[in-house]
């Protein structure tokens, strides 16, 4: 055995490899993305495929084909991804699988990247399917070994559920021996289990409940959930993060509480929590988000008809995300022991406003839509970093949904208002998501703008590949998918513009907006935090022209823009030679 510091999502990989795992595929969404980047690194050295697919179901899908051929295949993405896989997850409950499949949910309470802080332990219910609910890196590695048994052992899928500070928190790991495994490929054909019509479907159900009764037996044999004991007749049930949150408050308020840690939210087993709480007199249960472990619990009291109380969101929030300070508030209060403002509050995070970086594609490209339609259009926009030109002085973002969304919402408009739409997408989601509703408006004569952001990169994540890059996850060569070639293979009018070259971008947009039907612009240029681009000369500012107008800073909300000693100043250490700032200001006192 080995230690390392990991993060929980490289935790994850690691653990995934030492199972055995042979094909991972992902879509890349904080804060899962580091378990395919982490896997990709390994990849060849163990023997295993990593791609990033084209969006989550297909992940889903690509999973399950190499499940079935006999491979322990894993696949990851966040919350609201599961959203997009559900479809094939669903059924894939009742076929079960072949070699051990493992589906990473990586959930966000607060949603700190994402439009949603969705619960998806009620998604494994929803499946019917087991959830393991890790709450630090260690446990994250050692749970994705027992998911895989798991699986393999009853034939089903399973949830890793970690949430961000699970994902990105890092830990001491002790780590086992790579299982490099060399599996056959092979399908048996079995129509009755694999072609899901609905004579087959109803027995298939049956069967799932059927195994989810022996899992259930299963897991109250294990030791993922457990007791810690304490004093009194006041007890804690705690799962996920929150159980950090739990023990570091403990210790602010100096005393021991009897706990049960959950580490399987579904199934939950019955008779382990009816032994943890049938000598309690109350029961405190912490768990962020939904009250599935709450509802849980009291079943469990109703059916033993219990005199037991039970505190739960009558406590704590149904919203966000936990911390210490939190814990210990509402716990100091219930236990009625007093704490010091010292004891109780930590140093406050500094908060940073979320701003497009200096010099990034989208700005000049905002800008350019805002000046042609002077701000008197409808802008529906999409998932990823140019989400952000809703602030000012943009604005040019109106709605924001989910992936692809953007047209699809468009469509909607186009047909029940009057003014011009500009919709807004970029190129990873729009190979996600964009397609089939791009066609949707070509199909139904929606008169729509559809502005495709191609930055070459999916940025917002971290700069992984996509199907219009030249690199696989592996970093292996690819045949880049031509965005312009499958619009026009849509018989839509396409035009590719120089992102940095407003002028060109303004002409386009003019032309868009005179077409009667769906006409589609792609603004191109590279994310400026890509790796290997050439350094432009930086901009400045001639102080004898500059007449303090301010036209740079509140046109184009640039950070490396500010103004100080009465005039407009470029922060050379910010600037990245973009040029919007010199092809707003009316005077030309700006150049490099």
């Amino acid at each position: 055995m080995k230690r390392e510091l990991l993060m929980g999502n490289e935790a994850i990989a690691l653990g995934a490899f030492e199972a055995g795992v042979e094909v991972v595929a992902a879509y890349p969404g904080t804060p899962s993305t580091e378990i395919p980047e982490t896997a990709a690194r390994f990849a060849k050295q163990y023997g295993a495929y990593v791609e990033f697919s084209t969006n989550e179901k297909v992940a889903l899908e690509v999973g399950i084909g190499a499940s079935w051929a006999g491979k322990r295949a894993l696949v990851t993405m966040k919350h609201v991804g599961v959203n997009v896989a559900s479809d094939s997850l669903m059924t894939l409950a009742y076929t079960g699988v072949n070699g051990g499949f493992v589906l990473v949910s990586a959930d966000e309470p607060d949603c700190h990247s994402s439009q949603n802080e969705q619960d998806n332990r009620i998604f494994a219910r929803f499946a019917n399917i087991p959830c393991l609910d890790p709450s630090s890196p260690q446990e994250s590695r050692d749970m994705t070994i027992f998911a895989y048994d798991l699986s393999e052992k009853y034939s089903v899928p399973v949830i890793l559920r970690p949430t961000t500070r699970v994902c990105h928190g890092r830990g001491d790991v002790e780590l086992g021996e790579i299982n490099i495994q060399k599996r056959e490929g092979k399908f048996s054909k079995d129509v009755s289990r694999y072609v899901t019509v609905p004579s087959h479907a109803r027995i298939l159900h049956k069967k799932l409940l059927e195994k989810m009764d022996k899992i259930t037996e299963y897991i109250e044999q294990s030791n993922l959930n457990y007791v810690i004991p304490g004093k009194g007749k006041t007890g804690v049930i705690v799962i996920g993060a929150s159980f950090n949150y739990l023990m570091e408050s403990l210790q602010v308020l100096n005393t021991k509480l009897p706990i049960l840690k959950i580490g399987v939210s579904h199934p939950l087993t019955k008779n382990t929590v009816l032994s943890f709480i049938k000598d309690l007199e109350k029961v405190i249960i912490i768990e962020e988000l939904e009250p599935v472990i709450e509802n849980d619990v009291k079943i469990i009291i109703a059916e033993n008809q219990l005199n037991l109380k039970v505190y739960g969101k009558n406590l704590f929030p149904r919203t966000g995300e936990f911390s210490t300070d939190l814990v210990t508030e509402i716990l100091s209060k219930f236990l009625r022991i007093n704490i010091t403002k010292e004891q109780s509050k930590c140093v406050p995070v500094p908060v940073r406003m979320p701003l497009l970086c200096a010099g990034c594609p989208h700005r000049s490209t905002y800008y350019a839509i805002k000046k042609v339609t002077r701000g008197k259009a409808i802008f529906p926009s999409d998932i990823g970093c140019y989400t952000l030109g809703y602030s000012r002085p943009l604005q040019t973002v109106d709605t924001c949904i989910a992936m692809g969304s953007s047209f699809g919402v468009a469509c909607g408009f186009a047909k029940t208002v009057k003014e011009p739409i500009v919709a807004t997408l970029g190129d990873s989601t729009f190979f996600h998501a964009g397609i089939p509703p791009l066609i949707n408006a070509k199909y139904n004569n929606s008169k729509i703008v559809a502005v495709i952001l191609d930055n070459l990169t999916t940025a917002m994540t971290g700069h992984q590949p996509h199907p219009g890059t030249q690199l696989t996850a592996m970093g292996e060569s690819a045949s880049p998918v031509s965005i312009e070639k499958l619009i026009s293979g849509m018989d839509i009018p396409v035009e590719v513009v120089d992102a940095y070259n407003i002028k060109s971008i303004e002409e386009a947009l003019k032309r868009a907006l005179e077409s009667e039907t769906v006409y589609a612009i792609i603004s191109r240029g590279p994310c400026v935090l890509l790796k290997g681009l050439e350094k432009k000369p930086v901009y400045k500012v001639d102080v004898t022209k500059c007449r303090s107008c301010k036209a740079c800073i509140k046109l184009s909300g640039c950070p490396a823009l500010e103004f100080k000693d009465g005039h407009s100043y470029v922060n050379p250490t910010l600037c990245t030679g973009c040029g919007l700032c010199a092809y707003i200001c009316p005077v030309e006192a700006i150049s490099k």
